[in-house]
């Protein structure tokens, strides 16, 4: 009765329908530009043709959102939670709007370029900055929830790196006497099997913070506030998985060279071992006080991780650099960005 009720709201809300299909933008574009990262290494080694990791790829990231969404909705709390849209329902529709347009422009900009900068971190950045410019002030801002987001950053960081590092170590030393032709199949195997859980845990970790912004528009439209506890619709969670599949399934080359073939050149045991380490990292951020954590973010520093446990040397600084970069500059670029549309489209709208 409730997604019934849900349904023939959302279709006498024009305000409303165009949320949703802003929000099927961002969820396909984080599918096309977010996934590939899952598996670019089993890519990068060869362990996998591209055809078939990114069909793998949207497989996992479909039952990555269904299961995880079945467990544990902590990352769904946190991100309906960072920002109170309050006040006139029709004007916090629009302010919305802004924070979802923002962050599909700065998404299809880093794209283009080849850039795999984070959409969660675009996500976070974009509704922050649509808060902003909605309440006027900062006020519209959770602090408690924003604190989640930079222990998540600090946390995958540390984790990602540490555990890429540590995993490699610990192959190389229990197949040290071992003839490396004998592992061939077995570390192969290996790295499809952790490409597969990197593509799990991306649904895990973005479908959840998606329905979070879903919650909160379909909220909105009935003229409430988001509540602390709620029940996700089934609906809500088969739209969110099938169009995060549907955009993994168009693929993202530019993203998969930069990280799976650009950054480190890596043998398969060394790519399983980044995507062991970066699913273990996303795991514990979801299931340990919600924290919402970007999936390039996690993977990235765990192939850090692993080239720096051979040489440190052997990583390819200049594009961490430019991947740094990016990072850095998402949070104010697409704040700003999101402020400035929600302005714009508030001057014209309400």
């Amino acid at each position: 009765m409730q997604t019934l009720e849900t349904l023939q709201s959302l279709l006498s809300n024009p305000a409303l329908i165009i949320t949703t299909i802003l929000i099927i933008g961002v969820i396909l574009v984080n599918g096309w530009t977010d996934a590939p990262n899952a598996i670019a290494t089993a890519i990068g080694t060869r362990a996998m043709k591209p055809r078939n990791a990114i069909i793998m790829a949207a497989v996992f990231n479909f039952l990555g959102v269904f299961v995880m969404t079945m467990i544990n909705t902590n990352v769904v709390v946190t991100i309906s939670n960072m920002v109170d849209f309050g006040g006139d329902p029709h004007a916090a529709s629009i302010a919305l709007m802004g924070a979802l347009a923002s962050i599909v422009i700065w998404a299809t900009a880093a794209w283009y370029f080849g850039i795999p900068t984070s959409e969660s971190h675009a996500l976070i950045a974009g509704l922050t900055g649509s808060a902003v410019a909605f309440q006027g002030s900062f006020a519209g801002v959770n602090g408690s929830e924003w604190i989640k987001v930079i222990a998540g950053l600090l946390i995958s960081t540390v984790m990602g790196f540490a555990l890429g590092w540590g995993i490699t170590r610990l192959i190389e030393t229990l197949f040290k006497n071992v003839d490396r032709r004998k592992t061939t199949g077995f570390f192969r195997n290996l790295q499809i099997g952790g490409a597969a859980s990197m593509a799990f845990m991306h649904g895990a970790q973005d479908g959840q913070k998606f329905m979070g912004v879903f919650l909160i528009g379909v909220y909105l439209s009935q003229g409430k506030a988001v509540p602390p506890s709620f029940t996700i619709p089934f609906w809500m969670i088969f739209i969110t998985s099938g169009i995060m599949a549907l955009g993994t399934s168009i693929g993202g080359q530019r993203i998969i060279k930069a990280v799976g073939l650009d950054m480190v050149k890596l043998e398969t045991y060394q790519g399983a071992s980044a995507d062991i380490a970066a699913s273990i990292s996303l795991l514990f951020a979801s299931l340990f006080k919600g924290m919402p954590v970007s999936t390039t973010h996690t993977k990235t520093t765990a192939i850090m991780g692993v080239g720096a446990s051979r040489r440190v040397r052997s990583v390819n600084w200049a594009i961490v650099k430019e991947m740094v970069l990016a990072w850095v500059l998402t949070f104010p670029g697409c704040g700003l960005l999101g402020y400035l549309v929600t302005k714009l489209l508030m001057l014209i709208l309400v």
